[in-house]
Protein backbone atom coordinates (compact mmCIF):
# COMPACT_ATOMS: atom_id res chain seq x y z
CA UNK A 1 0.00 0.00 0.00
CA UNK A 2 1.34 3.42 -0.99
CA UNK A 3 0.93 6.22 1.54
CA UNK A 4 0.77 9.93 0.89
CA UNK A 5 1.95 12.32 3.58
CA UNK A 6 3.78 15.54 2.91
CA UNK A 7 5.61 15.64 6.24
CA UNK A 8 6.86 12.09 5.91
CA UNK A 9 8.10 12.80 2.39
CA UNK A 10 9.92 15.97 3.44
CA UNK A 11 11.53 14.26 6.41
CA UNK A 12 12.59 11.47 4.06
CA UNK A 13 14.35 13.98 1.83
CA UNK A 14 16.11 15.38 4.88
CA UNK A 15 17.18 11.85 5.81
CA UNK A 16 18.61 11.15 2.35
CA UNK A 17 20.47 14.45 2.46
CA UNK A 18 21.91 13.57 5.88
CA UNK A 19 23.00 10.15 4.62
CA UNK A 20 24.80 11.81 1.72
CA UNK A 21 26.50 14.17 4.16
CA UNK A 22 27.58 11.15 6.23
CA UNK A 23 29.08 9.66 3.07
CA UNK A 24 31.18 12.79 2.51
CA UNK A 25 29.28 14.20 -0.46
CA UNK A 26 29.48 17.81 0.71
CA UNK A 27 32.59 19.89 1.51
CA UNK A 28 31.15 21.45 4.70
CA UNK A 29 29.36 18.37 5.98
CA UNK A 30 28.98 19.46 9.61
CA UNK A 31 27.31 22.77 8.77
CA UNK A 32 25.16 21.06 6.16
CA UNK A 33 24.00 18.45 8.69
CA UNK A 34 23.21 21.10 11.31
CA UNK A 35 21.07 22.96 8.78
CA UNK A 36 19.18 19.79 7.98
CA UNK A 37 18.51 19.07 11.66
CA UNK A 38 17.27 22.64 12.15
CA UNK A 39 14.81 22.20 9.27
CA UNK A 40 13.59 18.92 10.74
CA UNK A 41 12.95 20.61 14.11
CA UNK A 42 11.10 23.45 12.38
CA UNK A 43 8.83 21.06 10.47
CA UNK A 44 8.05 19.01 13.57
CA UNK A 45 7.22 22.22 15.49
CA UNK A 46 4.97 23.60 12.74
CA UNK A 47 1.20 23.25 12.56
CA UNK A 48 0.86 19.67 11.38
CA UNK A 49 -2.40 20.44 9.59
CA UNK A 50 -0.31 22.16 6.95
CA UNK A 51 1.12 18.81 5.89
CA UNK A 52 -2.15 16.89 5.82
CA UNK A 53 -2.98 13.45 7.12
CA UNK A 54 -1.37 10.14 6.27
CA UNK A 55 -3.47 8.79 3.40
CA UNK A 56 -3.40 5.30 1.89
CA UNK A 57 -3.62 5.42 -1.90
CA UNK A 58 -5.34 2.72 -3.90
CA UNK A 59 -3.58 1.09 -6.83
CA UNK A 60 -4.97 2.12 -10.21
CA UNK A 61 -4.67 0.14 -13.40
CA UNK A 62 -2.40 1.69 -15.99
CA UNK A 63 -5.14 2.58 -18.47
CA UNK A 64 -7.08 4.45 -15.77
CA UNK A 65 -3.99 6.44 -14.92
CA UNK A 66 -3.20 7.33 -18.51
CA UNK A 67 -6.83 8.24 -19.19
CA UNK A 68 -6.52 10.75 -16.36
CA UNK A 69 -3.22 12.08 -17.74
CA UNK A 70 -4.25 12.23 -21.39
CA UNK A 71 -5.76 15.71 -21.31
CA UNK A 72 -2.64 17.27 -19.79
CA UNK A 73 0.26 14.92 -20.57
CA UNK A 74 1.73 17.09 -23.32
CA UNK A 75 1.21 20.36 -21.48
CA UNK A 76 2.86 19.53 -18.15
CA UNK A 77 6.59 19.84 -17.60
CA UNK A 78 7.88 16.38 -16.77
CA UNK A 79 11.44 16.47 -15.42
CA UNK A 80 11.89 12.74 -16.04
CA UNK A 81 11.12 13.19 -19.75
CA UNK A 82 13.51 16.14 -19.87
CA UNK A 83 16.29 13.82 -18.68
CA UNK A 84 15.29 10.73 -20.68
CA UNK A 85 14.35 12.13 -24.07
CA UNK A 86 17.72 13.52 -25.22
CA UNK A 87 19.40 10.19 -24.48
CA UNK A 88 16.80 8.16 -26.39
CA UNK A 89 16.96 10.54 -29.35
CA UNK A 90 20.74 10.42 -29.46
CA UNK A 91 20.50 6.64 -29.93
CA UNK A 92 17.71 6.81 -32.51
CA UNK A 93 19.73 9.25 -34.59
CA UNK A 94 22.43 6.61 -35.09
CA UNK A 95 20.11 3.86 -36.40
CA UNK A 96 19.32 3.02 -40.02
CA UNK A 97 15.98 4.34 -41.26
CA UNK A 98 13.28 1.72 -41.73
CA UNK A 99 10.06 0.55 -40.15
CA UNK A 100 9.76 1.53 -36.48
CA UNK A 101 7.44 0.52 -33.67
CA UNK A 102 6.68 2.89 -30.81
CA UNK A 103 5.43 0.45 -28.15
CA UNK A 104 3.41 2.03 -25.34
CA UNK A 105 3.54 5.09 -27.55
CA UNK A 106 1.34 7.34 -25.41
CA UNK A 107 0.82 10.66 -27.17
CA UNK A 108 3.61 9.81 -29.61
CA UNK A 109 6.57 11.91 -28.54
CA UNK A 110 9.15 9.35 -29.72
CA UNK A 111 7.03 8.31 -32.69
CA UNK A 112 7.01 11.90 -33.92
CA UNK A 113 10.78 11.99 -33.78
CA UNK A 114 11.02 8.69 -35.65
CA UNK A 115 8.82 10.16 -38.39
CA UNK A 116 11.10 13.20 -38.52
CA UNK A 117 14.07 10.85 -38.98
CA UNK A 118 12.31 9.23 -41.94
CA UNK A 119 10.94 6.02 -40.41
CA UNK A 120 7.61 4.42 -41.24
CA UNK A 121 5.99 4.37 -37.80
CA UNK A 122 3.52 2.08 -36.07
CA UNK A 123 2.26 2.77 -32.54
CA UNK A 124 0.71 0.47 -29.95
CA UNK A 125 -0.80 1.59 -26.66
CA UNK A 126 -3.43 0.44 -24.18
CA UNK A 127 -5.00 3.89 -23.79
CA UNK A 128 -7.50 4.92 -26.44
CA UNK A 129 -7.27 8.51 -25.24
CA UNK A 130 -3.50 8.62 -25.66
CA UNK A 131 -3.69 6.95 -29.08
CA UNK A 132 -6.15 9.57 -30.31
CA UNK A 133 -3.66 12.31 -29.48
CA UNK A 134 -0.84 10.40 -31.18
CA UNK A 135 -2.96 9.88 -34.30
CA UNK A 136 -3.63 13.61 -34.53
CA UNK A 137 0.11 14.29 -34.46
CA UNK A 138 1.03 11.56 -36.93
CA UNK A 139 -1.81 11.11 -39.43
CA UNK A 140 0.31 8.91 -41.70
CA UNK A 141 1.31 6.47 -38.95
CA UNK A 142 -0.59 3.29 -38.14
CA UNK A 143 -1.88 2.70 -34.61
CA UNK A 144 -3.22 -0.25 -32.65
CA UNK A 145 -5.06 -0.31 -29.36
CA UNK A 146 -3.53 -3.23 -27.51
CA UNK A 147 -1.34 -4.77 -24.84
CA UNK A 148 2.41 -4.55 -25.43
CA UNK A 149 2.70 -8.06 -23.95
CA UNK A 150 0.72 -9.45 -26.91
CA UNK A 151 0.83 -7.02 -29.82
CA UNK A 152 -1.33 -7.46 -32.94
CA UNK A 153 1.71 -7.29 -35.20
CA UNK A 154 3.54 -9.63 -37.52
CA UNK A 155 6.78 -11.30 -36.51
CA UNK A 156 10.06 -9.87 -37.78
CA UNK A 157 8.27 -6.72 -38.99
CA UNK A 158 10.38 -3.90 -37.52
CA UNK A 159 13.87 -2.50 -37.87
CA UNK A 160 13.52 -0.44 -34.68
CA UNK A 161 11.40 -0.83 -31.55
CA UNK A 162 11.18 1.94 -28.97
CA UNK A 163 9.46 1.59 -25.60
CA UNK A 164 9.69 4.53 -23.21
CA UNK A 165 8.89 4.87 -19.50
CA UNK A 166 6.43 1.97 -19.47
CA UNK A 167 8.08 -1.20 -18.18
CA UNK A 168 7.95 -0.14 -14.53
CA UNK A 169 4.17 -0.59 -14.77
CA UNK A 170 4.56 -4.32 -15.57
CA UNK A 171 4.69 -7.09 -12.98
CA UNK A 172 7.13 -9.17 -15.05
CA UNK A 173 9.45 -8.51 -17.99
CA UNK A 174 9.61 -11.86 -19.77
CA UNK A 175 6.43 -11.49 -21.84
CA UNK A 176 7.16 -8.04 -23.18
CA UNK A 177 10.78 -8.85 -24.03
CA UNK A 178 9.63 -11.93 -25.94
CA UNK A 179 7.26 -9.68 -27.89
CA UNK A 180 9.99 -7.15 -28.64
CA UNK A 181 12.23 -9.96 -29.85
CA UNK A 182 9.43 -11.47 -31.92
CA UNK A 183 8.50 -8.32 -33.84
CA UNK A 184 12.10 -7.25 -34.51
CA UNK A 185 13.85 -8.24 -37.70
CA UNK A 186 17.21 -10.00 -37.32
CA UNK A 187 19.71 -7.24 -36.66
CA UNK A 188 16.94 -4.90 -35.52
CA UNK A 189 17.40 -2.43 -32.68
CA UNK A 190 15.49 -2.17 -29.39
CA UNK A 191 15.67 1.10 -27.45
CA UNK A 192 14.13 1.04 -23.98
CA UNK A 193 13.86 3.68 -21.31
CA UNK A 194 12.40 3.48 -17.83
CA UNK A 195 12.36 5.36 -14.59
CA UNK A 196 15.37 4.34 -12.53
CA UNK A 197 14.78 2.30 -9.40
CA UNK A 198 16.63 4.98 -7.43
CA UNK A 199 14.05 7.55 -8.52
CA UNK A 200 11.20 5.36 -7.35
CA UNK A 201 12.69 5.32 -3.87
CA UNK A 202 12.87 9.13 -3.99
CA UNK A 203 9.12 9.44 -4.49
CA UNK A 204 8.91 8.91 -8.23
CA UNK A 205 5.87 6.61 -8.18
CA UNK A 206 3.29 8.07 -10.57
CA UNK A 207 0.02 9.30 -9.14
CA UNK A 208 -3.32 9.80 -10.89
CA UNK A 209 -7.04 9.93 -10.14
CA UNK A 210 -9.78 7.47 -10.99
CA UNK A 211 -13.07 8.24 -12.77
CA UNK A 212 -14.59 9.52 -9.50
CA UNK A 213 -11.65 11.83 -8.84
CA UNK A 214 -10.12 9.73 -6.07
CA UNK A 215 -6.31 9.86 -5.90
CA UNK A 216 -4.33 6.68 -6.47
CA UNK A 217 -1.03 5.43 -7.81
CA UNK A 218 0.10 3.44 -10.81
CA UNK A 219 2.00 0.15 -10.55
CA UNK A 220 5.74 0.65 -10.09
CA UNK A 221 7.95 -2.44 -10.19
CA UNK A 222 11.49 -1.92 -8.94
CA UNK A 223 13.48 -3.26 -11.88
CA UNK A 224 17.22 -3.38 -11.34
CA UNK A 225 19.65 -3.31 -14.28
CA UNK A 226 20.23 -7.01 -13.70
CA UNK A 227 16.52 -7.75 -14.28
CA UNK A 228 16.67 -6.31 -17.80
CA UNK A 229 19.85 -8.25 -18.58
CA UNK A 230 18.57 -11.53 -17.16
CA UNK A 231 15.52 -11.20 -19.40
CA UNK A 232 17.10 -9.89 -22.59
CA UNK A 233 20.31 -11.89 -22.92
CA UNK A 234 18.77 -15.40 -23.02
CA UNK A 235 16.61 -14.26 -25.97
CA UNK A 236 19.68 -13.34 -27.97
CA UNK A 237 19.35 -9.58 -27.52
CA UNK A 238 22.81 -8.11 -27.40
CA UNK A 239 23.64 -5.02 -25.35
CA UNK A 240 24.85 -2.12 -27.47
CA UNK A 241 24.66 0.48 -24.75
CA UNK A 242 23.25 1.46 -21.37
CA UNK A 243 22.99 5.00 -20.00
CA UNK A 244 21.74 6.07 -16.58
CA UNK A 245 21.14 9.83 -16.94
CA UNK A 246 21.20 11.65 -13.61
CA UNK A 247 19.15 14.38 -12.05
CA UNK A 248 20.81 17.74 -12.29
CA UNK A 249 21.08 20.46 -9.66
CA UNK A 250 18.20 22.66 -8.52
CA UNK A 251 15.33 21.85 -10.89
CA UNK A 252 12.48 22.13 -8.42
CA UNK A 253 13.06 18.72 -6.91
CA UNK A 254 10.49 17.56 -4.37
CA UNK A 255 7.66 19.89 -5.34
CA UNK A 256 6.42 23.18 -3.90
CA UNK A 257 6.40 22.15 -0.24
CA UNK A 258 9.98 20.92 -0.47
CA UNK A 259 10.97 24.21 -2.06
CA UNK A 260 9.42 25.99 0.90
CA UNK A 261 10.59 23.85 3.79
CA UNK A 262 13.80 22.14 2.68
CA UNK A 263 15.05 23.24 -0.75
CA UNK A 264 18.70 22.51 -0.02
CA UNK A 265 17.91 19.04 1.30
CA UNK A 266 15.71 18.27 -1.73
CA UNK A 267 18.42 19.39 -4.13
CA UNK A 268 21.01 17.34 -2.24
CA UNK A 269 18.81 14.23 -2.17
CA UNK A 270 18.28 14.19 -5.94
CA UNK A 271 21.44 15.73 -7.36
CA UNK A 272 23.54 13.28 -9.39
CA UNK A 273 21.32 10.31 -8.54
CA UNK A 274 20.14 8.22 -11.52
CA UNK A 275 16.84 9.49 -12.90
CA UNK A 276 16.27 7.02 -15.72
CA UNK A 277 17.84 4.01 -17.38
CA UNK A 278 18.11 3.78 -21.18
CA UNK A 279 19.04 0.54 -22.94
CA UNK A 280 20.07 -0.14 -26.52
CA UNK A 281 19.79 -3.80 -27.53
CA UNK A 282 20.21 -5.45 -30.93
CA UNK A 283 18.64 -8.70 -32.07
CA UNK A 284 21.24 -11.21 -33.19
Amino acid sequence: MIISNALGFLLGLEGVALLRASAGDFPDGAAFAEARLAEIRAMLAADQAEFGEVVELDALDVNTGYRDWSNRYDEEDNPLIAVEQPVVRSILETLPVGKALDAACGTGRHGQYLVKLGHQVVGVDGSAEMLALAQDKMPDARFHLGDINAMPLASAEFDVVVCALALTHLTELESVFREFHRVLKPGGHLVLSDIHVASLYLGGIAGATDAEGRPGHLPASRWLPSHYLQTALPLGLQVRGCVEPRWGGDTGHGGPQARRWCPEAATAAYRDTPAAIVWHFQKG
